[in-house]
């Protein structure tokens, strides 16, 4: 949710903030400025009726101490009563249809975010090999270790079962990762998979991506797509004391998605699939530190990818491609031996107060009365992609730092 107030203060640099992403935000933006000064307008009166209201409740009140005839007063009271209920009523709706028109609009992009069309290159680490082969897929790599077969009778087109030693693989690649994260302060969590509506709201999922959501319509919950989701309301209405910040957290949980609108994209094996399991990074941070904690993240992804030894790249997300919450994104893209380019593996955003200001966590600053909205930060730490990579690139070696936690040296088929 935008800050009404940066808006109300500087329209103009909102109109452009967000003209970067769509121009057609602007006219919503436009729309969000009238629907505020509709209700700003219907509040006032029903404040200045109000206390009208309470002037001559009190001076009836005297009159009637004085023995003095009240009846006309009394029903002139009553009728204003009535106003003041009317005029009440008008500024709830009013808000209401402010905070809908609101809800349309994502987050201002960051002045750094990649202008676009086009993500922007930071860095690339790592040069694809040469190959003296036909590079493979993971799933021809892999063999039996992946049936997508046997998972669409059970359930249709993009799951999968893994199987044998892969298992073993990738619980391994979580279990590194939450050793290497815990000693860079993210305290491990295994949050619920199915939500409220709210947290989803929250989050900035809704109203946008209702499309990708799968949902549990007799009981009001909703599978989520990531555990950013639920990280995210780990603090919804709170007020954190300032000296506890920053709060790290690394959740780890199954993910869902429906890939509506992905028909006939990445169909083969478990590239896009539906159900994926993920380690998310997830941080709540004064303002001032948001953008030196965005770097930090980044830092850690990296670190991670290259422990791993798979070639990659950095890129700087266009304006135009960033979801609702973030302001600014970076994606690691893995090489891909077998379709020949760089794929995305994970990602990491900065939301700055956009999800905070929608789950009312806020701060404390130390030696403050008053409170701050948080910023908040979220990241991919490894995904199922990651062990994708890990096949194509090497073959069925597996990485040295995943054998000390239960992995094979060599992946068989």
């Amino acid at each position: 949710m935008l800050d009404l107030k940066l808006i109300r203060d500087d329209p103009d640099a909102a109109r452009a903030a967000l003209a970067r992403r769509d121009p057609a935000l602007v006219a919503v933006l436009d729309e969000v400025i009238a629907r505020d000064g509709e209700w700003r307008a219907a509040t006032a009166a029903a404040e200045t009726l109000r206390a009208s209201q309470r002037e001559r409740s009190e001076a009836i009140a005297t009159a009637k101490r004085g023995g003095e005839d009240v009846e006309g007063a009394l029903a002139e009271l009553k009728q204003l009563s009535a106003q003041v209920k009317d005029l009440t009523e008008g500024a709830r709706v009013a808000q209401e249809t402010l905070n809908a028109t609101l809800a349309q609009l994502p987050n201002l992009p960051d002045a750094s975010a990649a202008p676009g069309p086009e993500d922007e290159l930071v860095r690339t680490v790592g040069e694809p090999p040469a190959l003296a082969f036909t590079p493979r897929d993971h799933l021809d790599l892999a063999g039996t270790m992946i049936d997508t077969e046997r998972a669409s009778v059970l359930s249709g087109s993009r799951f999968a079962y893994l199987k044998g030693a892969l298992v073993m693989v990738e619980l391994a690649l979580v279990r590194w990762a939450l050793e290497k994260l815990s000693a860079h302060g993210f305290e491990p969590v295994i949050p619920p998979v199915l939500v409220r509506e709210r947290a989803l709201y929250g989050t900035g999922f809704l109203p946008d991506t209702e499309h990708q959501i799968y949902s549990l319509a007799q009981d009001e919950l909703h599978l989520i797509g990531t555990s950013e989701v639920p990280l995210a309301s780990l603090h919804d209405g709170e007020i954190i004391d300032g000296e506890r910040l920053p709060l790290r957290y690394a959740g780890f949980s199954p993910c869902f998605r429906r890939e509506a609108g992905a028909a006939g994209k990445d169909t083969r094996g478990m590239f896009r699939v539906h159900q994926f399991n993920k380690v998310e990074l997830f941080a709540f941070v004064a303002p001032q530190r948001s953008r030196e904690e965005h770097e930090r993240l980044l830092a850690i992804e990296e670190e991670m990818v290259q422990a791993l030894g798979v070639p990659y790249r950095v890129v700087n997300v266009a304006a135009g491609d960033l979801g609702d919450p973030a302001a600014k994104k970076y994606d690691i893209e893995a090489w891909f031996p077998h379709q020949q380019r760089y794929r995305e593996i994970t990602s990491t955003s900065n939301t700055t107060d956009f999800q905070a200001r929608r789950l009312g966590v806020r701060y404390r600053p130390e030696g403050q009365k008053g409170t701050e909205v948080v910023h908040t930060l979220n990241g991919t730490a490894v995904a199922d992609r990651a062990l994708l990579a890990i096949l194509e690139n090497f073959r069925g070696d597996v990485p040295d730092v995943l054998r000390e936690f239960g992995a094979p040296g060599r992946i068989s088929r």
